[in-house]
């Protein structure tokens, strides 16, 4: 059972520690705003930066190439992360995924419909994608916290359903939140995707292959008023998930290299030069055994976890409270109420009707003050909340407030998630045995 889950439990470690990254960076550029630096601060992200041919040239801002160009890496990985969980993990039939799916959904509707409620008629209205998202990095960083204590089968459930609520996200932004679009670009990309797809069909990949054509989807992407990150995360959806080779004949590769290399044993100097093809074969085996998919994921996920995603938080954080203006608005106070009692609301009704009606079952040693708890969580919307506050207004006001709710409800989030579940975990551990003397 432990082999079993050994993925799921490097990618909860690794956003465990992401989490961490990403909050350094939200707070240094917290500081940074409203110190001295703030003027830096602010020709650093809008410094224009150009790369291309004499001919052909792209031109962007810091800002834009991070939430435009590398922010697309980020949702290829999380395009990754869908397809595993849809092919191997705990979304791969229908008895594991109706709990995380039920979950996900109650948790989507309740918050868009609550802050609908309140800003009926007001500014600020069309920012409502905003709070449906919920960011999976800072959640699985405060189950890490509680560590072992925790039950596995319940950082499992939110895996599950973080990564849905993502799915749910990468719709909204690719119907609602895209400008006039250009269907004969768009039709360009789906016919170079559809191609892509063919050679995953026919387990056929080569990098040398899928990186040009995954960069010139971006560009097209990008051109055609879709927003350019949709495209990482259909691109993901091409890559193959299975071996190249059969595992077999991958082992008795192994094999032959490992008899070649044997002949060194006991002799000091090690041989290269005439063993050299044995050592290659052993060099390329993990390549050949684990699939694209996997392979990428692991490669890349450590880049968006601790690189991108902290560059993200730092472009996107700064929130100068200094400003004649104020930040502090009723749209920063709608979006924290409906991040915070809309997602506890939909993850906790929607998860019990869907035990009630035994149209699924709660993960082992979990219990519903537990649910609870991941409910509260589930208003950590961050990453995602931000990205999309960036995509609903133009004017930086309405960002910064965004913004600004967005902070308070991750904060109280977290915080009350954290208390509820480990108040729970504490409750549901049977008191020791006094030992007999």
């Amino acid at each position: 059972m432990e082999i079993k889950f050994d993925p799921l439990r490097r990618f909860v470690k690794i956003k465990s520690l992401s989490s961490i990254c990403m909050l350094l960076a939200a707070i240094s550029a917290l500081i940074v705003s409203n110190t001295s630096l703030n003027n830096w601060y602010n020709q650093f992200i809008h410094l224009d930066f150009s790369i291309g041919f004499p001919n052909f040239h792209l031109s962007k801002s810091v800002l834009h190439w991070i939430n435009d160009g590398l922010m697309t890496i980020f949702f290829f990985v999380i395009g990754l992360e869908i397809k595993r969980e849809f092919l191997l993990g705990e979304l791969s039939s229908m008895r594991k995924a109706m709990l995380p799916i039920f979950a996900a959904i109650g948790g989507m509707i309740f918050p868009i419909a609550l802050f609908f409620i309140l800003n009926h008629g007001r500014e600020g209205i069309e920012g409502w994608g905003i709070t449906m998202a919920t960011d999976i990095a800072f959640t699985l960083g405060v189950l890490g916290i509680l560590g072992k204590r925790v039950p596995f089968g319940l950082t499992i459930f939110l895996a599950a359903f973080a990564i849905i609520d993502d799915l749910g996200a990468v719709l909204v932004i690719a119907i609602f939140y895209s400008s006039q679009i250009h269907w004969h670009l768009v039709a360009i990309s789906v016919g170079l995707l559809m191609g892509l797809s063919l050679l995953s069909f026919k387990n056929i990949y080569s990098r040398y292959l899928y990186i040009p054509v995954g960069i010139v989807t971006w560009l097209l992407f990008l051109e055609s008023g879709i927003h350019p990150t949709i495209a990482g995360v259909l691109f993901a959806f091409t890559i193959p998930s299975h071996r190249k080779k059969q595992l077999i004949v991958v082992i008795n590769k192994g094999k032959k290299a490992l008899n070649q290399l044997s002949q060194l044993v006991g002799k000091k100097v090690v041989e290269f030069k005439d063993h050299k093809t044995a050592i290659n074969i052993l060099d390329n085996i993990t390549s050949e055994i684990q699939s694209p998919l996997q392979h990428l994921e692991n490669k890349l996920g450590t880049l968006v976890s601790f690189l991108i995603i902290p560059l993200f938080a730092f472009a996107n954080s700064g929130i100068n409270f200094t400003d004649n203006e104020g930040t502090f608005t009723r749209l920063s106070i709608s979006i924290a109420v409906s991040l915070i009692f809309g997602k506890i609301i939909g993850i906790s009704l929607f998860t019990w009707l869907a035990v009630r009606f035994k149209l699924a079952v709660l993960p082992e040693n979990v219990n519903f003050k537990q649910i609870i708890g991941l409910a509260c969580l589930g208003g950590f919307g961050f990453t995602m909340s931000i990205f999309i506050s960036q995509l609903s207004y133009e004017s930086l006001h309405l960002q910064n407030s965004a913004k600004l709710g967005i902070l308070i409800a991750s904060v109280i989030a977290g915080i009350s998630g954290y208390l509820i579940i480990r108040y729970s975990i504490r409750k549901s551990v049977p008191p020791e045995k006094p030992t007999q003397n």
